[in-house]
């Protein structure tokens, strides 16, 4: 009889089992989200966020992290979405690196209560890249004339097809610095006391997981499966926060839309997701990954 009442009851309310939810965060952190690839933003993520928070028995939300930055602004606000719930449902918030938690990936993962990272993750890259290409004697070369007309003498600021100016990137270095400033003014609020005093914490460099524990940047090694069922037990359940699918089985955006359908501006979308593909390569690349 007590076998037939623990089956009709919920997982989360038999006695020694814990269901766990667990959101995954993958992809280079870019505005808008792209429609042939996936990557990260507040848009893309939000609703996967809010399911997560939304069991009550849970005593802790699960986030892995694999990511290798992009955007400051969407990793901020994920970030900031991230310990908004956390503080909303007073939950605790355990992050997992995978691969990598580099730079805005690293922003997101110190929205972690503690972050757990394999002694081969790569972490950290705290710091502000900004990259372009220049053309302008490629444009001499095939003969085409470059014309441009702007209301405001700065509208034209680093056009890649006219001659970079000293002024242009001493006002991009000086943007960068500020938000450098606010990157290290989150980790350093998010991570305290636990951070050591390494004069090279600051200035991109990334490390190991192995040596991110020593610097305080993580806060244990392990993996998300072996960690959860040692702290919550054998019979913990990770429930693993996917978003939704409609009728054919296609997944659905979090705020209901399909995938991509064929349109006119078709051709358009392609490109623009080639050149996102190129660009989150490059992110990727930098670390060797």
């Amino acid at each position: 009889m007590k076998k037939l009442i623990r089956r009709l009851l919920p997982k989360s309310m038999r006695p020694g089992e814990v269901t766990i939810p667990v959101i995954r965060l993958q992809g280079a952190i870019m505005s808008g989200g792209g429609q042939f690839r996936p990557t990260l933003s507040l848009a893309t993520t939000a609703g996967l966020i809010e399911k997560a928070f939304s069991f009550p028995a849970a005593p802790v939300v699960a986030i892995s992290v694999n990511s290798p930055g992009g955007s400051p602004v969407q990793a901020r606000l994920i970030y900031k979405r991230i310990r908004d719930l956390a503080a909303e449902k007073n939950k605790k918030v355990l992050v997992f690196v995978e691969d990598l938690a580099a730079s805005g990936g690293y922003m997101i993962a110190v929205a972690g209560d503690e972050i757990i990272a394999d002694p081969s993750s790569i972490v950290g890259s705290i710091g502000v890249v900004s990259s372009s290409f220049g053309f302008p004697e490629l444009l001499k070369k095939i003969g085409v004339e470059r014309r441009v007309y702007t209301a405001g003498k700065n509208k034209a600021t680093l056009d890649p097809f006219q001659p970079e100016k000293k002024e242009d990137v001493d006002r991009l270095k000086k943007l960068q610095v500020e938000v450098h400033e606010t990157f290290i003014e989150l980790v350093k609020e998010r991570r305290g006391a636990k951070l050591k005093d390494d004069p090279d914490l600051f200035t991109g460099l990334f490390w190991s997981g192995k040596r991110s524990l020593e610097l305080g940047l993580v806060d244990g090694l392990g993996d998300m499966r072996t960690v959860l069922k040692d702290r919550y037990g054998p019979k913990t359940e990770l429930r693993l926060i996917t978003p939704p699918r409609g009728l054919f089985g296609r997944r659905l955006g979090m705020f209901g839309s399909s995938s991509p359908v064929l349109t006119p501006d078709i051709a358009a979308s392609i490109a623009s997701g080639l050149v996102d593909a190129a660009e989150e390569r490059a992110l990727w690349g930098r670390f060797g990954l």
